[in-house]
């Protein structure tokens, strides 16, 4: 093809895209930039609305959704990958003009021209990345030589059909891999954005980001705690199991320090201020978090380090030909289709298992998680809302009072927890419901600045709450309370005291609840001759019980959030393929170091944003099914890959053997590709059928 066209369509590109440039610095709000960038904006939502959904699968998609913070729209694309979504609009009009200007009005060639160096650009770019900054040869080389020996060929539909081909590639990449929020640790958003400011005596909303240090707030019962800071008058119980993995609510008085992303579940503070906003606990939580470097930013996907290895190969026996054949055998050789076909096969595969995991409430927002959870030989699970549930059960009522049954006790004290939001007052008041007790009326009911409840009951007072809050009631405690206390206190239990007006008549015992899924998952796992561990923030005592009653031979107690990740990145080092399984803000960073990294849907916002996989059921029971699950998708790629190399050994072959030219390449390349593509489809058409006949059977029994 003569140079001419070449230069009169790189002219008007240049000029082209330097005049909208120019046009859009100088005003943006021209109405040609207004109406190309509407247009834009529309596209995009259509892509992410009606195309993203038919790649990811609905029921994915959904899933996705479900994990932003309003529960309603997903977060919009990075720049990039609206960029790929341009591309691949252009990449279609491209061939269409090629189709005209071929057949009807050849003059459309200059733009069709234009449009394909615009389009061969990012390709030559990334080669020359690759080439000459990473020393690394890539299947963008390949891709650009062949495109390129299509041109200089006269292929000018075929070069426009692969330009689709390679950037709807690069989209599926883009959905395959986690594209959570760009900002996944953006804590400050769950805070609240008024505080109540004490100013010389008197309580003033104050907008949170105006805090200074020394400033003095006030936190009332069922309010998160604001920031960091020492407690300088009042008493109160807090729940800090999303930041420490404590099971318990910790007891808080004068001169305690207390942190941002915890919940005072009873009692009223005033609290000095010593750190906000980015300086708090939770803040450097979320530094180390964003430098921690991790699997998902480091590894590429399998498929494409094969198919980058099938480069050299390739470009040898082009070169061979070139001299033997001419120049459009070497081109063939080019589209032989190793690399390419590797990489498209492997990406509808992985994307086809991920559907089939979200069809079954697991959703895998990384592919290259599921590649690499088959090599996985050990799992690490947090305790405290992993293996544990938030709420606590009673496991023993302690009546010391003459003449009062564990009913009675009971009774009094889910009737002063009625209506309490914490996890142990709704232990309690489970508990009462199992036995189907009835909730009494109250006559009186306050908060005690303190640890507990107090209500009139028949004319009763009856005091519910820790030791200390009925000590400070000026409540002597029995001896064998003071004895079951300090037990309880060792091994990580709570213990809740009733005191029936001035004497105490009892105490109830709670203990973690563990899942009830949870023995018969480990159970499971066991048999895949996995090694288990468990990781907790929580005491010794109350995670080396758990780890005994749940037959798991290693664990680590009293773990800092930094050291977790520290830990494993020692069994990493170890030559471990470590799977990290937690729900915590304090699990965040070891999420992020672990090969694999799954969560459960309802755990915190910064878990799941980190993790690869998430546990939409809010259960561990999919766990062995995802682990099975990546066993065949394991066997699905291989076999793929396998139909997609046949095909180009042929072409090969055929071009230096029979004189395959071109066009026959081609055939032979869309074979190896639809092969390929229906190793790729099976198990999600097989997993569809097996639902419908699911469905039949529970019709039939109905």
């Amino acid at each position: 093809m003569p140079l001419f066209p070449f230069i009169i369509a790189g002219s008007m590109l240049y000029a082209g895209l330097k005049s909208y440039q120019q046009l859009k610095q100088k005003s943006a709000k021209h109405p040609v930039v207004t109406l190309v960038s509407k247009a834009d904006q529309a596209y995009q939502q259509f892509i992410q609305k009606k195309i993203d959904p038919l790649l990811t699968g609905s029921t994915r998609q959904t899933q996705l959704t479900q994990l932003q913070d309003d529960n309603t729209v997903l977060s919009a694309p990075s720049e990039l990958e609206q960029k790929v979504n341009r591309l691949i609009a252009i990449s279609g009009i491209t061939m269409g003009l090629a189709t005209l200007g071929s057949y009807l009005f050849p003059l459309l060639m200059i733009p069709t021209i234009a449009l394909s160096l615009y389009l061969m650009f990012p390709m030559y770019k990334s080669t020359f990345e690759s080439l000459v900054q990473k020393r690394k040869v890539t299947l963008e080389l390949l891709a650009s030589l062949y495109l390129t020996g299509f041109w200089l060929a006269g292929y000018y539909i075929f070069a426009c059909f692969a330009y689709l081909l390679y950037f709807v590639g690069i989209k599926v990449i883009f959905q395959m891999e986690n594209r959570s929020r760009e900002n996944i640790t953006n804590l400050f958003g769950q805070q609240p954005r008024l505080v109540w400011q004490v100013l010389k005596g008197v309580e003033v909303q104050t907008p949170l980001d105006a805090l200074q240090v020394g400033d003095v707030v006030v936190v009332n019962a069922g309010e998160p705690l604001p920031v960091d800071g020492v407690i300088i008058e009042g008493l109160g119980s807090v729940d800090q199991h999303l930041l420490t993995g404590e099971s318990q609510p910790v007891e808080k008085e004068t001169g305690d320090t207390v942190f941002t992303s915890t919940l005072l579940l009873s009692g009223r503070l005033f609290i000095q201020v010593e750190k906000t906003g980015q300086d708090t606990l939770t803040a450097k939580i979320v530094e180390i978090l964003n430098q921690t470097a991790n699997y998902q930013t480091k590894a590429e996907l399998k498929s494409q380090e094969l198919a980058d290895k099938t480069v050299l190969p390739n470009l040898a026996f082009s070169l061979l030909a070139l001299p033997v054949v001419g120049l459009r055998g070497a081109v063939a050789v080019l589209g032989a289709g190793f690399g390419f076909n590797m990489r498209l096969v492997s990406l509808l595969s992985t994307m086809n298992y991920l559907t089939i995991a979200s069809r079954h409430n697991i959703l895998v927002k990384d592919g290259r998680a599921l590649e690499r959870l088959k090599e996985v030989d050990t799992i690490v699970f947090d305790k405290t809302g992993t293996l544990t549930l938030e709420q606590p059960h009673v496991v023993q009522l302690h009546v010391v009072q003459t003449g009062l049954s564990e009913d009675d006790l009971l009774t009094y004290a889910a009737t002063a927890e009625y209506r309490q939001p914490h996890p142990i007052a709704q232990a309690i008041l489970t508990e009462a419901k199992e036995r189907k007790l009835p909730v009494m009326e109250i006559d009186e009911a306050s908060y005690e600045v303190g640890y507990g409840i107090q209500v009139w009951i028949k004319g009763k007072r009856i005091r519910v709450g820790s030791r200390r809050f009925i000590t400070q009631e000026g409540i002597s405690i029995p001896s064998q309370i003071e004895t079951l206390q300090a037990t309880c206190q060792a091994q990580g239990f709570a213990l809740v005291l009733v005191a029936i007006d001035e004497q105490v008549a009892g105490a109830l015992e709670l203990h973690a609840t563990i899942r009830p899924e949870a023995k018969q998952v480990l159970q499971d796992l066991r048999k895949r001759h996995l090694s288990l561990a468990i990781i907790s923030g929580d005491q010794e005592e109350p995670t080396q019980k758990l780890a005994s009653e749940l037959g798991i031979e290693n664990y680590f107690a009293n773990t800092l959030p930094e050291n977790k990740a520290q830990l494993i990145k020692q069994l990493q080092e170890e030559g471990r393929v470590v799977c990290f399984i937690g729900d915590g803000i304090n699990d965040a960073i070891a999420l992020k170091q672990a090969d694999v990294s799954i969560s459960l849907r309802g755990a915190t916002t910064i878990a799941t944003d980190t993790a690869q996989i998430v546990l939409m059921d809010q259960s561990l029971n999919r766990l062995d099914y995802l682990l099975e699950l990546a066993h065949k998708f394991d066997h699905t790629l291989q076999t793929g890959l396998l139909t997609t190399i046949v095909p180009g050994v042929i072409c090969i072959g055929g071009v230096f053997v029979a004189g395959f030219g071109i066009y026959a390449a081609e055939i032979l390349f869309q074979l190896g590709f639809f092969s390929g593509l229906g190793v790729a489809m099976k198990p999600l058409l097989s997993e569809g059928k097996s639902d419908e006949k699911l469905l039949l059977t529970e019709q039939k029994e109905q």
